[in-house]
């Protein structure tokens, strides 16, 4: 509609209202007709607002409406997010007394396992000292026992030529010189 078509509608209420007014064709009670007169008045000012920038509210509920509804969509599926994930923290509550007692298995099972492996280390290394100790005593006792004999050795060697010198007499002991020069000549 253009602008002439709404004024020329707009100038036949008008009329229509004043002919109404003063004619009364219907001849109706005073109630009535101010009844009557009203509604003609709130359509014109209507139609005053409308054409007073009230067209923007017409653009506006449109608008608003279909971001209300875009909005109502949006919570929508943001509800059905939050109930998927009320859903996923529930039944992980649920399964949390399992997950620890498992947890719980595992840590035992861990700790006997790493208590067999220490007290396994600890023997190894018991036994290895064992062997070392036993290793050294020998050792020990095989450098005394030389020690002793050589110690033996020399005390025999000592005792031996003090008992020579006391039973040999020069003419023995050239004997004995002999007897051993020919052993070593004759090998």
């Amino acid at each position: 509609m253009n602008t002439k078509t709404k004024l020329l509608i707009l100038g036949v209420v008008l009329l229509a209202a004043a002919i109404f007014n003063i004619a009364d064709p219907f001849n109706l009670p005073e109630d009535a007709r101010d009844q009557i007169w009203r509604v003609i008045n709130f359509i014109i000012f209507l139609t005053i607002l409308y054409y007073a920038g009230g067209y923007k509210l017409f653009e506006f509920f449109p608008s608003r409406s279909s971001e209300i509804e875009t909005e109502l969509k949006d919570l929508g599926s943001r509800k059905k997010e939050a109930e998927q994930k009320l859903e996923n923290v529930q039944k992980s509550i649920a399964n949390l007394e399992q997950e620890r007692a498992q947890i719980l298995e595992q840590a035992k099972a861990q700790g006997e396992n790493l208590k067999k492996q220490i007290i396994a280390k600890a023997e190894a290394q018991a036994a290895q000292i064992k062997e070392q100790a036993q290793v050294s005593a020998q050792q020990e006792a095989k450098q005394a026992l030389q020690e002793i004999r050589a110690e033996l050795a020399d005390k025999v060697a000592e005792a031996t030529e003090a008992m020579i010198k006391k039973k040999l007499k020069a003419e023995d002991h050239k004997t004995l010189i002999n007897d051993s020069l020919t052993r070593v000549v004759l090998n």
